[in-house]
């Protein structure tokens, strides 16, 4: 579970047919997918998701996250 206050977004466009649709999630996956860079937890993909939880009133969503160590070198 994560909560919404933590989440920082990385895109900046919404689908409101993507948002308002009953089944948005039915062929894809429940799960927010949240990078954790430096402490900070990135938002990568499930925005509608974390939106349709807020105006829910829920404060948290289910996600799997994807935590990346600074120390490593990138992958070129």
């Amino acid at each position: 579970m994560i909560r919404l206050e933590e989440l920082i977004t990385t895109k900046s466009n919404l689908d409101l047919r993507a948002l308002l649709s009953q089944d948005s999630t039915f062929y894809g996956d429940i799960f927010c997918h949240v990078v954790e860079w430096k402490g900070d937890l990135y938002l990568e993909d499930g925005l509608h998701r974390a939106l349709r939880a807020a105006l829910g009133g829920r404060p948290v969503v289910h996600g799997r996250v994807l935590v990346l160590d600074p120390e490593q070198p990138a992958i070129t």
